[in-house]
């Protein structure tokens, strides 16, 4: 029967191939003995998962490889193992230094350094100091390392190597030429040393780890404290170079400013000598910017001196002259005996007393004498030459007004004239001071310029030595007691973790590289034909005829999926003639085709069971049938179908078997009589069921694949290539084969990866005890 167009037709299939599957279900399997369920790969598309992301399909590769794995992690835990145990132990001492971003400074002075401390890549540029060559120079030179035998042997903190040669009774190596020059022996011992630092930032803080590690735990501990002590000074240092360029720009500066104030004060002395004209400084006192007092000078010509000095003078004289005007217009209209100066003579007064005297005893005489008494008169002529010497006395102090009167008039005019001369020098001096004033403002100009230098030269000074530094160290490095490394858990666990990946990447690289078919879904998938069923692998020790005298085995069960799935092959049910064949010898063809033909055999049909095998039969010898007579000669017409027909243990089961083996089976197979079995066989029983030979390498089952109405082709799982395969369907595709599925047999759930109680198993859900030890033994089968 070929395909028609009511046919149904799978997905894959190749052109020209004819399958019986009208009518037909999806392949189906049993599970538990409960009755039919589709297979794992139409359960999936009833659910709407996507094929191409199965993760139990992954998952079942891993268990399908599960010793791969093991014994990729069992390799890797021993070389894991071999690896720590071979190492040389490292100890690893750590010390912890405070990076500060902002600097105090002791002198409140502004420090001229680089402004680091404001950047985002301050600390990146710290910890880049900390892992500098320079600094771990300074270490070397500091402890001496380069003279040090037991420094300059050791080897890196990587000790494996070391290991192995401890292990072998090897050197580690050629020993450090102690001879060498110095600066060789110090770089490489910069080199050791920069290879076992690490440095550490501790996150959110300003706190920084520096460890060191080394074979030797006192080397450790001594490297990493030196480390944070040649840091602190080192950092000390750079604050202090910087602040010495500083100084040299100045330096520059300074000496560059002394050059154009000495200039310039050249240039002001020859234009004042040649001009005449003489400066007078005079010493003030006045606030520098920047700090400090500084002595300044404000110079002026003698003339313009002479000038104030006469200028002042002429005023004062003429205060004088007022003065002395007014006291002598005084003297002048007032009573001579009432001016200040007359009444506050001590001359004057004195004679006053002594003529007060002289009129109380003249009075006194009045009063005993006559006036023209000669003593009356004495006294009388004294009174009276006391009044001339009184009105002498004070002419003379009016004149002597009247004297400074003339003299403060002539004296202000003689400085009056003095005053207008100096001004005519002071006008004409002036005119010759403009080029004067140009350079002497020049000179101050530089003279302060310098000035402000020499002050910040000194402030630069003060500062070099008066800055906090801003890195401290916050905790020592001690001597460790315990190697820091190798550390036996870490290194089992990375160990374990690449004989992870290695075994499931060898795991699923072993999947790819394997073509067999191992699974049912590879019917499908691979073959593009319907799956019929899955014959579960036997125990060891287990024969399939032990098996299927169990009905309740998983062996049996699968069969009996089988026949159900043929019940429903074809619109008309099971085909009246089946071949049973397979792509090679071995893989399980002759079992299913004595299974098949028992099972139906049950359920009360006629069944004939033919092997057609002509060059290696093994049916007789499995139903213990006489062999002497059989297909062969009923191919050359020595016998009949009914004279060759043997009665088996089975009911309704009859049996031909090969017969004497012919030279030539594919031309007896090729002739009329195989068709004449056929149609003869349809006559008195109801299924005809044929044991074919395998099909790559022969051209019988393609002849009686073309005889038949249907052909079942049986795989090994787990050994048939799928090569292998599509080449044995192109031939039966060649013979015009009408292909009701495919069966996979051998088909064991823990090798493809399966497990226990998933997809394909065949079994019931209780126990059974039965009579005897061996069908114990065949009970109960998980799948």
């Amino acid at each position: 029967m070929k395909r028609g167009d009511n046919d149904e037709t799978w997905d894959g299939e190749p052109e020209g191939r004819t399958y019986l599957t009208t009518a037909m279900p999806r392949p189906l399997v049993v599970r538990g003995g409960r009755g039919m369920v589709p297979s794992r790969a139409s359960f999936d598309e009833q659910q709407g998962i996507n094929p191409e992301i199965n993760l139990l399909a992954y998952w079942h590769v891993l268990v399908k490889h599960r010793l791969v794995i093991a014994g990729a992690v069992a390799v890797m835990l021993i070389l894991g193992l071999i690896f720590t145990l071979l190492t040389t132990p490292i100890y690893r001492s750590t010390t912890m230094i405070q990076i500060d971003r902002e600097v105090a400074s002791y002198t409140g002075i502004q420090e001229v350094t680089p402004d680091d401390s404001r950047n985002l890549e301050f600390y990146q540029t710290m910890y880049g100091q900390l892992k500098s060559r320079k600094l771990a120079l300074r270490v070397v030179q500091k402890e001496n390392l380069a003279n040090d035998p037991a420094f300059m042997n050791q080897s890196k903190p990587s000790g494996f190597k070391d290991g192995i040669n401890k292990l072998l009774g090897r050197n580690k190596g050629p020993a450090a030429n102690m001879t060498a020059p110095l600066a060789a022996r110090e770089r490489q011992a910069t080199s050791l040393l920069m290879a076992g630092l690490s440095i550490e930032p501790v996150r959110n803080s300003r706190l920084v780890k520096i460890a060191y590690e080394s074979p030797d735990p006192a080397v450790a501990s001594r490297v990493a404290n030196q480390f944070a002590k040649q840091y602190v000074g080192f950092n000390l240092d750079r604050r202090f170079d910087a602040t010495a360029d500083a100084r040299v720009v100045l330096q520059d500066k300074l000496a560059e400013a002394k050059t154009k104030l000495e200039v310039s004060e050249r240039a002001l002395n020859a234009y004042a000598t040649s001009q005449g004209i003489i400066s007078v400084t005079a010493p003030s006192t006045t606030g520098v910017p920047g700090g400090g007092g500084a002595e300044q000078t404000a110079s002026t010509s003698l003339t313009a001196t002479d000038l104030v000095a006469m200028n002042t003078a002429a005023g004062m004289a003429k205060s004088a002259r007022i003065a002395a005007e007014q006291k002598w217009r005084q003297a002048q209209s007032g009573a001579l005996m009432s001016l200040p100066e007359v009444m506050g003579s001590p001359t004057i007064q004195a004679l006053r007393q002594q003529q007060a005297s002289l009129n109380g005893q003249y009075q006194l005489m009045l009063t005993k004498f006559v006036p023209e008494a000669p003593e009356v008169v004495a006294i009388k002529g004294q009174i009276d030459e006391l009044g001339r010497q009184i009105n002498s006395e004070a002419g003379n102090i009016r004149a002597s007004i009247q004297q400074q009167y003339q003299t403060a008039r002539n004296t202000e005019s003689q400085l009056m004239g003095q005053v207008s001369g100096l001004k005519s020098g002071v006008m004409d001096l002036r005119n010759r001071s403009i080029q004067y004033t140009i350079l002497q403002r020049d000179v101050d100009t530089n003279r302060t310029l310098y000035d402000g230098l020499l002050q910040r030269f000194k402030d630069i000074g003060v500062t070099a030595g008066g800055g906090a530094n801003n890195v401290s160290v916050i905790d020592d490095a001690v001597t460790p007691r315990s190697p820091y490394k190798p550390n036996m858990l870490i290194n089992l666990l990375i160990a374990l973790g690449v004989g992870l990946v290695l075994g499931v990447g060898a795991a699923f690289g072993l999947e790819s590289l394997d073509e067999t078919i191992k699974v049912p879904e590879d019917i499908e998938g691979k073959l593009g034909m319907p799956l019929l069923g899955a014959i579960p692998m036997l125990d060891k020790g287990v024969t399939p005829e032990e098996a299927m005298a169990d009905p309740r085995s998983a062996f049996s069960e699968a069969y009996y999926s089988v026949r159900t799935a043929l019940q429903f092959s074809t619109n008309e049910g099971v085909p009246r003639n089946i071949l049973v064949t397979s792509a090679r010898p071995s893989e399980g063809k002759s079992t299913t085709s004595v299974a098949l033909a028992k099972n139906f055999a049950k359920l009360g049909m006629n069944v004939l069971l033919v092997d057609s095998d002509l060059r290696n039969p093994s049916l007789h010898r499995t139903l213990r049938a006489d062999s002497s007579a059989g297909l062969s000669n009923y191919l050359t017409g020595s016998a009949t179908l009914i004279e060759l027909a043997q009665a088996t243990d089975q009911p309704n089961l009859a049996f031909i078997p090969c017969g004497p083996l012919p030279p030539n089976p594919a031309e007896l197979l090729a002739g009329a009589r195989i068709r004449a079995l056929v149609a003869e066989a349809q006559q008195h029983f109801d299924l005809l069921v044929i044991d074919g030979p395998p099909v790559m390498g022969l051209a019988d089952a393609p002849l009686l694949a073309s005889s038949v109405a249907g052909t079942i082709l049986v795989i090994e799982a787990g050994t048939t290539r799928q090569g292998l395969a599509k080449a044995a369907l192109r031939r039966l595709d060649l013979g015009h084969a009408r292909i009701l599925g495919a069966l996979l047999s051998k088909f064991s759930l823990k090798a493809a990866g399966y497990g226990y109680g998933y997809g394909y198993g065949y079994g019931y859900a209780y126990n059974y005890e039965y009579g005897n030890n061996d069908t114990k033994k065949l009970g109960r089968q998980k799948g």
